[in-house]
Order: C-alpha cells, then sequence, then structure tokens
C-alpha cells in the first residue's frame, strides 16, 4: 500500500481509501467485514457524511476496536453554528468515537460558502470544534469551479474533495494549484458516479496525477476492494491502447453526462441542473433509489419544470442536450 499525506493536515494516509455512500446499501455486519479486509490490506482512510443516512452508524459499529487504524472524515450540510454543532456531535455519536480527524463542508454553493464563513456560520462551530479536540482538521468538498476556486482562497480550509475521473477533468488546473498550496485533495467520483464501467481503467488514470492525495471509490464488498487494489498497485504509464480506451469513453459519455461545472446556469425557472442529474445518478447508477427520490424531493425547481427555453444548452461547453436530458430525469423520478 502506498501512503501519502494528505496536504496540510499531515495525516498519513493510504492512496485508496473508502467511500461510504455505497454504506448504505449493506448492513452493519457487512460493514464491519469490509472494514476488517481494509486493515488487513492497509486502507486507512474512510469517509462518509452526515447525510449518508446509516452510514455513520455503521461505520461506528463496524469500527468498534479498530478506530485507531484509520483516519476519519465525514462532513455535514450545515451552514450555521448551531446546526453543524448538533451535527459534529451527531457524527461523533454515530461513529463511536470522541475524535474525527477531518470534518468537512459538504458542497456549498457560493453562497452558502458566504453563509459558512460570516458571524454566526459553521465555521465558528468547526474552530471551536478542533480547538476542543473533537475534530483535528477541516476542509470542504465541491462539485463547481467556482466553489473549488473560491476554497483555495481560505486558509482554514485544509483539504478539498472534488470530482476527478476519465471524463471529469475540468478541475485539473485547480487540483494543482490545491497541491502547490499544501491542500489535500481528495478524489470523489473516481467512475463517474458508475458511469465508466471499467473501474481499472479508471483507477489507473488516477494513479498517474501526482497531485490526488487519495481517491475514495465507493465499495460494498471484498472483489471491489481487491479489484481498486490491484489497480492503485499498478503505477505503469498507461498503454497506447488504455489511452484509446478512454478517449472512447469520453466520446461516448460525452453526449450524455454532466461535469457539473454550472456553466449552464442560471436557469430561467431555477432548476438546479447539476443537482438533478447527480440525484439521476444515484438513482439509476448507484442502487440507492429511496435515498436519490428523498434528496431530489427537496429541489425547489424540478426537471420537470423545465420550459424547453434552450438557454442552458447554449452554454455548456460539452454541448449537452440539457432539454431532452431533462425529460428523461423527469420521467425516471415521475416529477
Amino acid at each position: 500500500m502506498e501512503y501519502r499525506i494528505l496536504g496540510k493536515t499531515g495525516l498519513k494516509i493510504s492512496h485508496l481509501g473508502l467511500g461510504g455512500i455505497p454504506i448504505q446499501r449493506i448492513d452493519a455486519e457487512g460493514t464491519r467485514t469490509l472494514i476488517q479486509q481494509m486493515v488487513e490490506k492497509g486502507i486507512n482512510y474512510i469517509d462518509t457524511a452526515r447525510g449518508y443516512t446509516v452510514s455513520e452508524e455503521y461505520l461506528g459499529y463496524a469500527l468498534e476496536g479498530v478506530r485507531d487504524k484509520f483516519v476519519l472524515a465525514t462532513k455535514s450540510m450545515s451552514r450555521d453554528k448551531a446546526s453543524m454543532e448538533r451535527d459534529i456531535g451527531i457524527s461523533c455519536k454515530n461513529l463511536r468515537t470522541d475524535y474525527i480527524d477531518l470534518y468537512q463542508v459538504h458542497n456549498p454553493s457560493l453562497k452558502e460558502l458566504e453563509q459558512v464563513v460570516a458571524p454566526g456560520g459553521a465555521l465558528e462551530a468547526l474552530l471551536e470544534a478542533r480547538s476542543a479536540g473533537k475534530i483535528g482538521h477541516i476542509g470542504l468538498t465541491a462539485h463547481s469551479l467556482e466553489v473549488f476556486e473560491k476554497a483555495l482562497t481560505y486558509d482554514w480550509v485544509e483539504t478539498i474533495m472534488f470530482p476527478y475521473n476519465i471524463v471529469e477533468n475540468q478541475g485539473e488546473e485547480l487540483i494543482h494549484r490545491a497541491a502547490q498550496q499544501n491542500v489535500g485533495f481528495i478524489v470523489m467520483k473516481p467512475l463517474a458516479g458508475g458511469a465508466i464501467e471499467n473501474a481499472t481503467l479508471a483507477m489507473r488514470y488516477l494513479n498517474q496525477c501526482p497531485d490526488v492525495s487519495v481517491v475514495i471509490p465507493g465499495m460494498a464488498d471484498a472483489a471491489e476492494l481487491e479489484q481498486n487494489l490491484a489497480a492503485m498497485a499498478d503505477t505503469s504509464p498507461l498503454t497506447q491502447q488504455e489511452l484509446d480506451e478512454m478517449d472512447k469513453i469520453r466520446r461516448s459519455l460525452g453526449t450524455q453526462f454532466c461535469r457539473r461545472c454550472n456553466y449552464c446556469a442560471p436557469c430561467t425557472v431555477g432548476i438546479p441542473i447539476p443537482s438533478v442529474f447527480l440525484m439521476q445518478g444515484y438513482l439509476t447508477r448507484y442502487n440507492l433509489e429511496d435515498w436519490a427520490r428523498q434528496r431530489y424531493a427537496t429541489l425547489g425547481a424540478k426537471a420537470s419544470d423545465c420550459i424547453q427555453c434552450g438557454a442552458c444548452e447554449t452554454r455548456c461547453p460539452y454541448h449537452l442536450p440539457i432539454r431532452e436530458m431533462l425529460k428523461k430525469a423527469a420521467q425516471q423520478f415521475g416529477e
């Protein structure tokens, strides 16, 4: 197992970590089995979130007796101080620990980020929790380039998590800038939310980037664990055959895959277009239908609200047929 330092946190972590979303698909005992296998293989980084329903609870159960072998990260979508204080407490209780190594602000918009750093915002709770020893370090997760770039201007941001994979490489410049600033970079969506079927190739691609601190694919069983371990262990240069296959994947997904760059905004009727497609991915590829529908239900405007004006398509740098994609999403969600 290769280990890297997670930016300015100084934490020594395995290059391969666990993304906690699929934990929702298995039970507590299955999670314990997976954690024991990770201990045996030297994987020491786990990421979960308050929003991943039972993920924190199952991981808390599974980590009993081996908590000290892991760097544990979670995150909250709370934006104000009181709510963040509450979530930190809930996370500690769920994870059965009195200390969380990395606590992250979960996917804020630029406007929400302003609330986080304002007086009475979530940052105050995080800083106080760090001073009290409840958390060790503070990070941020993002899906938009604008939030990623803004996050790099804050001294308190020690790590950034952002989508990076064969088809979503729009953040490469910012990823390199993060490395130059000694901000740890955590890869989310290494398989583009399940859209990339060749997991080995997807992991091999990420293995070529020296600016990546840790890759956190969602894993739910030993087979996925072994496959990802083998791929990450292969540090040889990509072959021409692999490069050709990656080009084929990009061409295939290029006409139907949202990179969540948010250049399509603002929608005329307020549809959060990247969020719709993100939830659609969870619905169709992650086998998390109930969770995806719950999250989709919270959106202020749904895919079915599209008035077919086409303004979003004129702004999309990938020339996606957004109107048709929204129609399909509306059909799949039934609203």
